[in-house]
């Protein structure tokens, strides 16, 4: 029977999700607020609701507001998409408690795999290798210190809750952190609601390997192989492909750190679409680091190798329904895919650049998807996340996904905010990622922004050059 399910979310994760929920057949249901009022995911749902406010506070994040629009309208289930309320232990219960289905795993597993201290101690029961370092939140630099001395430095001081890279500090000596431990403790107080922290080894030059979990309430787990997110600023991923050229064509491995991550979604009965992700070292031993109990935001690039809808059988699964899958031998790797996500930021600082699109084009070349919510006219405003859209591109093989990807980047025009298209296009290009050599600190010690900086000068050097030439003819 066809439900009204609520998207509780915006941006393309909205349009996204509004398109499986009507493809399956069910009602639609989204939000306007009063700091955005024709969001432009409303073009893809049947009913649109007012949630009041100007902020996110006041909107996406205000719980209250949400549960009493849901038990006014009669909403019968939430997509919560990524960030906001999508790990939310308290909501999901809320919605439980209403009789109303929420789109995302039970409760129990969001609560322990939100936990980063109750989740490793989760892993390392189970048998998933983990990180050397303390097996629950540390209560002082002291302890943290000591720790610290028996693990062997670098260390990362984390927070227990939040991600985004938020509340994360690596710390080369004791001195570091001391001076680290109160600044962490305050971000992951501001950031989360929770000053827990926790210190763990430092695996130098890692790669951040996920892989994406899909299971039903009827005990089926399933893994869709893994994603290679290692090109990050900031610990936040910029460029995501599958599978992981670091793994590459060693089967054994991609089956190995696969079947881990079930075993860790099997610990927690696990009932909806997740991420479990990993730390690999050069050596290719690899390390729990954390499980995203929601849908990611690079999922497009495993629907894309292995042809499974991961948002509707999301939908499908919470709604008691069988998943498209029979079985983990019906899901095979078929090529390459590549995300870049678009960003309207500084492309070389990196930091959010808010603004007004006064020019939106793209021709791109077969085998290209582009999820996104921009338009010309759309504002990009700074209480929201500065991603504004997401190119994902499909090839036979890496090679051709990557050729692909240089020509899709070089397709699209974007004008009226600064974007991120030409730090892509310089990763894309640059030795180290055609080769697949790159770790996490590949923005780092590679340093592709000052390329852009570099042809940003050029290009204001040249439109200064052109500006005199003109103004010469003129006199």
């Amino acid at each position: 029977m066809s439900k009204r399910i609520l998207i509780c979310n915006r941006g393309e994760i909205a349009i996204r999700i509004a398109k499986a929920v009507r493809e399956l057949g069910h009602t639609a249901v989204g939000f306007w607020t009063d700091n955005e009022l024709e969001p432009p995911h409303l073009e893809y749902c049947d009913i649109w609701l007012h949630l009041k406010g100007n902020n996110n506070t006041e909107t996406y994040l205000n719980m209250d507001q949400i549960l009493k629009l849901v038990s006014e309208h009669k909403i019968e289930a939430v997509h919560p998409g990524y960030g906001f309320l999508s790990e939310n232990t308290i909501f999901a219960k809320k919605l439980e408690e209403m009789a109303v289905i929420f789109i995302g795993p039970h409760s129990f597993a969001i609560e322990k795999m939100g936990d980063k201290a109750i989740s490793k101690q989760m892993a390392k029961d189970s048998g998933v290798p983990v990180i050397p370092g303390s097996t629950g939140e540390i209560e002082s630099a002291k302890e943290a210190a000591e720790i610290s001395k028996e693990i062997g430095y670098p260390v990362l001081l984390k927070a227990v809750a939040g991600g985004g890279g938020k509340g994360m500090r690596v710390c080369l000596s004791e001195d570091e952190l001391e001076k680290n431990f109160a600044a962490v403790r305050r971000e992951a107080e501001s950031s989360f609601g929770n000053p827990g922290v926790l210190v763990e080894k430092y695996i130098l030059n890692p790669h951040h390997i996920e892989v994406q979990i899909l299971a039903d309430k009827k005990g089926n787990i399933f893994h869709c192989f893994e994603r290679e997110c290692s090109v990050q600023r900031r610990h936040q991923k910029i460029i995501e492909e599958a599978p992981s050229p670091f793994i590459g064509d060693d089967e054994s491995l991609r089956l190995k750190i696969s079947e881990t991550a079930v075993l860790l979604a099997k610990a927690v009965n696990y009932d909806s679409a997740g991420t479990v992700e990993f730390i690999m070292a050069e050596d290719k031993s690899f390390y729990f680091l954390e499980m995203n109990t929601r849908i990611q935001v690079e999922h497009p690039i495993t629907e894309e190798i292995t042809g499974v809808d991961l948002v509707a059988n999301m939908i499908k699964s919470a709604l008691g329904e069988e998943l498209d899958i029979k079985s983990q031998a019906e899901i095979k790797i078929l090529g390459h895919a590549i995300e870049c996500r678009i960003c309207a930021e500084d492309p070389v600082t990196m930091l959010p650049a808010p603004g007004k699109v006064v020019a939106f084009d793209y021709s791109f070349p077969q085998g290209v998807r582009f999820d996104h919510c921009i338009y010309k006219g759309f504002e990009v405003k700074p209480d929201f996340d500065p991603m504004i859209g997401k190119l994902i591109v499909r090839g036979l093989n890496r090679k051709v996904a990557i050729r692909k990807t240089k020509d899709a980047l070089s397709r699209m025009h974007i004008d009226g905010v600064k974007t991120n298209l030409k730090l892509h296009e310089i990763i894309i290009d640059q030795e180290n990622f055609v080769a697949g050599d790159y770790t996490t600190n590949y923005i780092s010690e590679v340093k592709p922004q000052d390329q852009v900086e570099a042809l940003v000068s050029d290009v204001a050097l040249f439109k200064k050059a052109l500006a005199i030439e003109i103004e010469s003819m003129r006199q």
